[in-house]
């Protein structure tokens, strides 16, 4: 087993549970950790045998697009598309990372969620 990483994936969404957050939208940050048997791949250098990383964005992108109130429904969403995209993935991990969350007064870097879903 390994863990192919996506980290650091930038996206402007309008996540939120305010109506100016979905009208204006923010910043956000968005990394994905997929266990995955790569040691074919590590035999074969093969594409075909591991996760495509750009495939793997393009889930990650689609559903950033959908505007939620939450992040456990954005990281939750990312999590099940790419389970259902990628039958070599075991287990992965989803963290959404909202960048100068507005939260009455103080001043805060981000606020974010992680999810853990593993293959039934």
């Amino acid at each position: 087993m390994g863990t192919i990483s996506l980290e650091g994936m930038e996206f402007y969404a309008r996540h939120g549970c305010f109506a100016e957050e979905q009208a204006i939208g923010n910043r956000f940050t968005v990394d994905v950790y997929m266990e995955v048997n790569v040691l074919r791949a590590a035999a074969t250098d093969c594409m075909d045998d591991t996760v495509n990383y750009q495939a793997a964005y393009g889930v990650v992108q689609r559903e950033m697009l959908v505007t939620s109130k939450l992040l456990e429904h954005v990281a939750g969403r990312i999590a099940g598309s790419l389970l259902r995209s990628f039958g070599s993935i075991a287990r992965v991990t989803v963290k959404v990372a909202k960048l100068n969350p507005p939260l009455g007064g103080g001043a805060v870097r981000q606020s974010s969620v992680t999810l853990v879903e593993e293959r039934a």
